[in-house]
Order: C-alpha cells, then structure tokens, then sequence
C-alpha cells in the first residue's frame, strides 16, 4: 500500500509514539493542574493585578525587575491591602457572631425595637430571627476552629501568591509571550498576534480602567466612612471595591443601604446628608475624571456580557472564577473578531507586545 493511500488507522498506527506522547502530556498537564488548584485564587489574582499594573511598568520597562518590583509596589500592595483586610474583618465579624450567637441575636432584636416596626410586622421579623439563628448558625458553626483555621491561613497565603505572581508576570510576561509565540509555525503566527492585541484591548477595558476606579472609590470611602463613625470601615470599603469593578452593580447599592441604615439610627435629615456627601466625593472623581481618561482602554465589549461572567463566575469558582470567567469571555470574543477580520479598534496596537 502506498503512503498516499494509508487509511485513519496505519495513520493512527504510524503515528503511535507521537499520540503516546501527546496523551502523557495532557495527562502530566491535568495532574499539575490538581496540583495548583488550591491555589488558583492567588494564581488568577495576581495576573489580574499584573494587568493593572502593567501601564506603570510601561513607564519603567527598562529597568526590567526594579520596573516590576515598582510597580508591584504602587499598584499592588494597596490593592492587596484594602481587600485582604477587609476580606479578615468580615471573616472576623462573623467568627465573632458564631462565638456569640446569643449577643448577636439579642442585638438584632433590639434593632427592630429601636426602628419602630409596625406591630403586625414586629412578631413575624423576630420569628423570623429566631428560627434563623436556631437552624443556620448552629449548622455553620459545626464547621468547627480547624475549618476557619485553615480559612484563614489559605486566604492569606493566596495573597502573598498573587503579588509573587504578579511580580514574576510584570518581569518575564513578554518572555513567555514570545516562547507561546515561538511554538506556532511561521504561517499562522499574523493571526495569533492579532488575537493578542484583540484579547489585550478586552482585557484593558475590563480590568485596567474599572480597577483605577475602583481602587480610587474604595480609598475615599474609606476616609468618608471614617468620619461618618460608621464601624467595619474595612469591610465597607471591600465591598464598595468589589461593587465598583463591576459594569453595572455600581457602588451606590452599598451606600443605599447604609443611608437606609443610617435613617433608622439617626433620621432622615443624617441619611440624606451621608448619602450626598458620599457620592459626591466618592463618585464624582472616578465618574467624572478617571474614567473617561481611560476610555481608550475600553474593551467595547457589552456590559451586560461582562457583568453575567464576573457573577457567574464568582458564584462557581469564587475569586479565582470571579476574575477568570471575564479572561474565557475575552478569549472568545478575541477568537471571534480575528475569525470575522475585525481590525483592532481605531489601530490601537499594543506598545510592549510587537507583531510576529
């Protein structure tokens, strides 16, 4: 039989040390993955963080490592600081509430006194506490010390992770481009630098501009929160963060429910005033200022799109899902418009990674 005449199985045949190789790769591959997966968080986190840093290592780039130790330091550390602590305060806060389920429930009793519910509702939300408080703390708390102990001690060494990582990212990220580069033949690698250049434009757009933002708001918050005398100013702050990075579940949800709050406690007049003096100065800056600035880094990607991948993706993985579900929509969205021919939007290519 003539090679040009080899049916799918000499092929298969003749080919059996090359499958053989290839099987105990994706094998050894999935294995490492398992491996690394306890620490996807710190993983995933720090190359979110690395693309947020990366304009400021831009600037620096020729001082390589010192450039990246700079800019890890700038962009990074405060990042890390405002979510780790404010992450340990509310893991904290409810370490204290399964410690003093008793103290906890008798406060909360007495928050609805202090409102001035009306009596037909007053019996039915205390009910509700109660049978609240007699079946789902009990059950959270059976997890026990060790469980929150080994909480804890993952939760912080992924964050000393995603500043390693980020590190190492910022310093030899455009060495592993071009070994990914390198692997491709010569023919298709025009179309894997145009895949490049669409997938960072996404990811600028997702990242970069929302997390300036974002970590403005938070820092202000802080400050505002502080003077307002409202307690746990680090776990507010977190979540302003975390609200503010996503298109379209803005920041204001969690200052509503403080000025609500705030109503109950101390009258309209005072919720009114925090309610307005916040945004003010913690919206009007980023809203106004910072993120048009960043504009050209927008990903025109639909909003929508962008905040159903970091729900859905928070939901399903946590914080490593949270930001690596937007990464797979930009990758498919990136496959998408090299597949249709669509240019880079207004020819903005990207500085630090050349055409191959």
């Amino acid at each position: 039989m003539q090679l040009g005449q080899l049916d799918g199985i000499s092929v298969l045949i003749s080919s059996r040390l090359k499958i053989a190789v290839g099987l105990i790769i994706i094998l050894l591959s999935l294995v490492l993955a398992s491996i690394f997966l306890p620490l996807a968080d710190g993983i995933v986190l720090g190359l979110v963080l690395a693309y947020i840093a990366r304009p400021i290592y831009l600037k620096l780039h020729r001082y390589h490592r010192l450039g990246a130790l700079i800019a890890t330091l700038i962009i990074v550390l405060p990042v890390v600081l405002i979510i780790g602590s404010g992450v340990f305060e509310i893991v904290r806060f409810v370490g204290w509430i399964f410690d003093n389920q008793s103290v906890f429930i008798n406060n909360l009793f007495d928050f609805v006194v202090s409102i001035d519910v009306p009596p037909e509702y007053n019996e039915q939300i205390r009910q509700l506490i109660w049978d609240t408080s007699t079946s789902i703390l009990p059950l959270l708390s059976g997890f026990g010390l060790l469980s929150y102990a080994k909480t804890i001690v993952m939760f912080i060494l992924n964050l000393i992770i995603s500043v390693l990582v980020c590190y190492f990212f910022l310093a030899d990220g455009y060495k592993v481009y071009k070994s990914m580069v390198a692997f491709m033949p010569v023919d298709n690698r025009p179309w894997v630098a145009e895949y490049v250049r669409h997938l960072d434009l996404i990811l600028k757009g997702v990242f970069i501009g929302n997390a300036y933002a974002a970590l403005f708001v938070s820092v202000t918050s802080l400050v505002v929160f502080y003077i307002f005398g409202f307690s746990h100013i680090l776990a507010l702050a977190t979540l302003i963060f975390v609200a503010s990075i996503i298109p379209l579940f803005a920041g204001y949800i969690v200052l509503v429910a403080l000025a609500v709050l705030r109503y109950f406690q101390m009258g309209l007049e005072a919720a009114v005033i925090f309610f307005i003096v916040a945004s003010i100065v913690i919206y009007v800056p980023p809203e106004f200022i910072l993120r048009p600035y960043l504009a050209s880094m927008h990903s025109r990607v639909h909003p929508l799109l962008i905040m159903l991948s970091f729900l859905g993706g928070a939901f399903v993985g946590g914080i490593s899902g949270f930001f690596l579900a937007p990464i797979i929509l930009a990758c498919l969205i990136s496959a998408y418009r090299v597949h249709m021919g669509t240019p880079v939007y207004g020819e903005e290519k990207n500085e630090d990674l050349p055409s191959c």
